[in-house]
């Protein structure tokens, strides 16, 4: 589902409307002032962030077979959050980097408890000092890098 989800999210942000939702991320009196409606295309981000929580909450309802408050806490809040910060805001690539990261890290990390969240504050606090763009910053990977490079024809040009 994680890999549907994201050729959805990448096909959006690479159309026309991902582009004016992009315009209105940055700049939003600019973005008005090329003719982008402003409200349609922050109604759309949020409708399509909306039904992709709800999908997830309702594939972890299936998988837990029950959904109550004590699921959700304030830690699971914290990790998202870190996620999204130590991987870039807005960078797809980042997310799957610090998801990743997050994972072994917590993993690693998971004798010392309530200290654990002590030193994800830390590292949430200099990563938005230090490298505020995250991990990847800008940068994206792409499978287009890897599939269709181009070979240098060997002999005289033409």
């Amino acid at each position: 589902m994680v890999c549907v989800t994201t050729i959805i999210i990448v096909n959006f942000i690479h159309s026309r409307g991902g582009r004016a939702a992009l315009a209105v991320r940055e700049d939003e009196i600019a973005a008005e002032s090329m003719g982008i409606n402003v409200f349609k295309w922050k109604l759309a981000a949020f409708v399509l962030g909306a039904a992709t929580a709800a999908v997830a909450g309702s594939m972890q309802a299936s998988y837990l077979q029950t959904i109550a408050p004590n699921n959700f806490n304030i830690m699971e809040s914290i990790a998202i959050l870190i996620i999204v910060v130590l991987g870039g805001v807005g960078s797809i690539t980042g997310s799957f980097v610090a998801a990743t990261i997050l994972g072994v890290v917590d993993a690693a990390l998971q004798s010392f408890g309530a200290l654990r969240m002590v030193i994800y504050a830390l590292v949430l606090i200099l990563i938005m000092i230090f490298k505020p763009s995250g991990i990847m910053g800008a940068k994206e990977l792409s499978f287009k890098r890897f599939f269709n490079r181009k070979h240098k024809k060997v002999g005289a040009k033409s």
